[in-house]
């Protein structure tokens, strides 16, 4: 303490600046230490990203290994887009995307010479949730789909050609992918929906199963004519071949057998509907004949009446009585005569 008391003004600030220029130097020191390997990679791969850069990630809370392994990757396999920039890549890191599988599909891409692909397409994709790496695989080498598919509870496309017979077929597509499209494209299910459909179709255009059995490419040209199976989706159809196809069950005949059976009920009904109205028929006929022997019985029942009135008036005589009897007696004998004949 005496000996800082006798210190002047000029002495407390170089004193200060010399512990400044200390602490300052040890943060740099510091700094310089934690980003010394990625600042001579940056160096010596010609990525281009500074210290202050790799500093500047920090606190905005990105991986600079992330960064500078992705940049080195684009400059050592000649990518020479401007959009790929330290800042472009960590403008796609924090936007939660997948930085180095958007340049190794990049990489990919120009490799294949074929594939048109950009940065801003790459990351497009990736951010879409699509796997943009294995969209440019697809694209080189085509991808086979099963339709149907696996997973859908159906082993085969069933068919019925225009004589009956059903028939089972098991297809393959050959899809390559299109990248302009994978964004907002319909994905494999479209494809698979839109093929089965499309055979369904071709086998029931078909006047007979043998012409299919003997010609199963007839399917595939049929279906490949329509030429709108891969509209609005994210692939390009390159083949469809048919793996397999078996005979199924007679639809027509089964249908026809029903429709007898169906036909058969309703005559039934029909028959018994008649029947029903033969029986009401006769019931209502007996109701009338007993009504008329009932009416009958009435009329019979005044034939004594009359005849006594007859009688009290002197309009019958005992011997007409007796005449009428033997009439009636001649007519019995006769009615019974011609009964026993």
């Amino acid at each position: 303490m005496p000996l800082l008391a006798q210190l002047g003004p000029i002495e407390y600030f170089w004193i200060i600046l010399s512990v400044a220029v200390v602490v300052g130097g040890l943060i740099l020191l510091i700094v310089f230490a934690r980003y010394v390997r990625l600042i001579v990679q940056s160096f010596f791969t010609g990525a281009g990203i500074t210290l202050w850069d790799f500093v500047g990630m920090t606190f905005r809370h990105v991986k600079p290994e992330t960064i500078l392994r992705a940049k080195i990757m684009a400059v050592q396999a000649g990518l020479g887009d401007e959009e790929i920039t330290s800042k472009a890549l960590e403008a796609h890191f924090l936007a939660g995307g997948n930085v180095p599988l958007v340049i190794k599909a990049l990489v990919a891409a120009r490799k294949a010479k074929t594939i048109k692909l950009t940065f801003r397409e790459a990351t497009a994709i990736d951010l879409a949730g699509r796997d943009v790496l294995e969209a440019v695989r697809t694209s080189v080498y085509p991808k086979v789909i099963d339709c149907p598919a696996p997973g859908s509870g159906r082993n085969t496309l069933d068919g019925v050609a225009q004589n009956g017979i059903q028939l089972k077929v098991k297809a393959r597509v050959t899809v390559r992918a299109n990248l302009q499209k994978l964004i907002g494209g319909a994905t494999e299910e479209t494809i698979i929906a839109r093929v089965g459909e499309g055979i369904v179709s071709a086998i029931g255009s078909a006047v007979t199963h043998s012409e299919v059995l003997e010609n199963p490419d007839r399917i595939t040209k049929t279906v490949l004519k329509e030429g709108h199976l891969d509209r609005q989706t994210a692939f390009e159809i390159v083949s469809i071949d048919i793996a397999d196809i078996d005979v199924g069950e007679n639809i027509g005949a089964r249908l026809q057998v029903d429709q007898a059976e169906a036909d058969t009920r309703v005559a039934r009904a029909r028959a018994e509907q008649r029947r029903a109205m033969a029986v009401a028929q006769e019931q209502e006929n007996t109701a009338t004949i007993e009504e008329s022997r009932a009416a009958l019985v009435a009329a019979e029942a005044e034939i004594p009446r009359a005849m006594a009135e007859a009688f009290r008036s002197g309009r019958l005589g005992i011997l007409d009585y007796y005449k009428l009897r033997n009439v009636q007696a001649d007519t019995e004998m006769r009615r019974s005569i011609a009964t026993a004949k």
